[in-house]
């Protein structure tokens, strides 16, 4: 497989840094192709301002959607914007690594999504009618290709526990999981988390290092997130409420959007 890696950190010497080494390693010794967008090392331009839509007249107001749809149309979009845009289309599976900081990614990868998931590449795609609302959520650009998150924390596993004081980790990365790579179609693997890794001596890295080889390793095959399509009948259109029956008197939150045992149907 052709496979992007997404990396965010800014200190390459970090743990980040040699778990990145580690992904890398594994892919390739699997005969896979990667390719890695290093953010901070690239300088990318997290901020979607008006240098993103030189087309614009400076006096029309920037509505960022609008001029992002009229942008990608026009291929008007910024060099290094399109540079991903190629990336991503070339790779069969995606992996978007970084630093769990304040309960979220780092800003610089927030950044990369606002500006790479142009109108009409990302969003905005396909019919909206009485029985279809849009290519997306299961379908879209980027459906048949894989995802997955590699995320490190200072936390301890327990206290992103079910119980835990900082809520699920499911939970937490359901909007990035679910809203970011699950909504342009990506068939969403479960997550990579490592854990206290603040505190990590030399045996533990190992250990890390041996859990992320054998994810590496088995990244074609690792049954996904079962999240329920869009337009798969499992919700009413246009409201998007998930059909009367589904998901059980007492699924909780978010797993109301998987199919199957886990949302109690």
């Amino acid at each position: 497989m052709n496979v992007l890696l997404v990396f965010a950190h800014p200190e390459p010497r970090s743990l980040n840094g040699a778990l990145r080494d580690v992904a890398v390693q594994a892919l390739e010794a699997e005969g896979h192709e990667v390719r890695v967008s290093d953010l901070y090392a690239g300088g990318w331009k997290s901020e979607v301002d008006r240098a993103d839509f030189t087309q614009l007249a400076p006096d029309v107001r920037l509505h960022v959607a609008a001029a992002s749809g009229e942008a990608f149309a026009a291929g008007a979009l910024t060099a290094d914007v399109r540079e991903e845009h190629d990336k991503l289309l070339w790779a069969d599976a995606l992996i978007l690594q970084f630093p769990l900081w304040w309960y979220t990614m780092p800003a610089i990868l927030k950044g990369w999504v606002d500006r790479v998931y142009a109108y009409g590449f990302a969003y905005g795609v396909g019919e909206h009618s009485d029985h279809h609302w849009g290519d997306r959520f299961g379908e879209g650009t980027l459906a048949g290709k894989r995802a997955m998150l590699v995320v490190t924390t200072g936390g301890w596993e327990e206290h992103y526990a079910a119980r835990g004081i900082n809520g699920p980790i499911d939970d937490l990365l359901f909007p990035i999981n679910h809203g970011i790579l699950y909504y342009p179609g990506y068939t969403v693997l479960p997550p990579f988390v490592a854990y206290r890794v603040d505190r990590l001596d030399a045996a533990g890295f190992t250990r890390v290092a041996d859990r992320l080889r054998e994810r590496m390793r088995t990244l074609a095959t690792t049954a996904p997130i079962p999240y329920r399509r869009q337009n798969g009948g499992d919700y009413l259109i246009p409201s998007l409420q998930l059909r009367p029956g589904l998901g059980g008197p007492t699924a909780p939150g978010f797993a109301l959007h998987l199919a199957g045992p886990a949302a109690g149907d």
